[in-house]
């Protein structure tokens, strides 16, 4: 790319990040950070006069609050639908089965697991897509391939071939994971063109991208919400699971905040009972990655992970 298209996609991320700084009522700092309007650990004494809409607090958010009753969350009715509160949280979550030693029996585990309790989705490793697929064929339940997972390390190109092919193998959603090391080396151009690419080969189904916020700055994770948006993603993501953290309630406050109601959140990584769920729901997530969600679903707690 030519100097002056660097230049160009540096000034569009410079003017992103002030546009979501001054929407999330955020301070620059010295060291050209921002940092929040208030702590989220420290009770809100906003009134709806001053209230930036920080996410931390249900006050103004009641779309939150009646999907929280809907999932059972309150002790009022709301309008089930007939439906019981597990099918309901199960309809959020993405079973997922990502460990690179997973069996046959265990990926067919799986699919039953997601028949059985009608989860949204079953996520594996694109070499599993074919397995998947066809055990799940008929059920309403999608499968789901990760692609450049997951360390996000590889071309641009090959995670478009991954995801192509995964799609052509069955796929109906990809998880991508950004470019890291890009991201916080400042290279834009190549974050950008990654997502672009993977995108474009994922037509016409939904990408996430997955930020692997653990190892983001709070920066970071604002212009890697924004990249993902401008490059046409569904999702922004949390975590692969792997990297050393999962998902937290500020963090998908903050990623709801950034990419407001043109994008869809998914807090995945160390999401193991259902007052997890709940939180990250509440929090402004979507959807849930999870691999303990037969746990989840029957009001138990899990140890497990991807």
């Amino acid at each position: 790319m030519s100097a002056q298209g660097q230049d160009s996609i540096d000034g569009l991320v410079d003017a992103i990040a002030q546009k979501v700084a001054a929407r999330l009522a955020l301070a620059p700092t010295a060291s050209g950070g921002y940092d929040p309007g208030h702590n989220p650990d420290e009770p809100c004494t906003a009134d709806a006069s001053s209230c930036n809409a920080c996410g931390f607090c249900a006050t103004r958010k009641p779309d939150v609050v009646e999907h929280m009753v809907q999932l059972g969350a309150a002790r009022i009715g709301a309008g089930g639908g007939g439906k019981k509160p597990s099918d309901k949280v199960a309809a959020l979550i993405d079973h997922t089965l990502l460990k690179p030693d997973v069996t046959n029996d265990q990926l067919a585990q799986v699919c039953d697991e997601a028949r059985k309790w009608h989860f949204a989705t079953v996520c594996v490793n694109a070499v599993n897509i074919p397995f998947v697929a066809r055990h799940l064929a008929g059920s309403g339940v999608k499968p789901i391939a990760v692609v450049g997972f997951p360390l996000g390390a590889s071309t641009g190109s090959a995670k478009a071939f991954e995801a192509r092919e995964a799609i052509r193998n069955g796929a109906r959603e990809i998880d991508t994971v950004i470019n890291i090391g890009a991201l916080k080396s400042k290279d834009y151009a190549t974050v950008q063109d990654d997502l672009c690419k993977v995108v474009q080969a994922s037509k016409p189904y939904p990408v996430k991208v997955i930020l692997e916020t653990s190892q983001l700055s709070r920066e970071e994770k604002i212009i890697g919400c924004a990249l993902s948006k401008a490059a046409g993603a569904a999702f922004v993501k949390t975590s692969t699971g792997f990297g050393g953290g999962g998902a937290t309630v500020e963090d998908v406050a903050l990623m709801r905040q950034i990419v407001g109601d043109d994008m869809q959140v998914k807090a995945s990584g160390g999401v193991r009972s259902l007052d997890d769920v709940k939180n990250m729901v509440a929090a402004g997530a979507d959807r849930i990655g999870a691999s303990a969600s037969v746990a989840i679903v029957t009001g138990k707690t899990s140890s497990g992970s991807y």
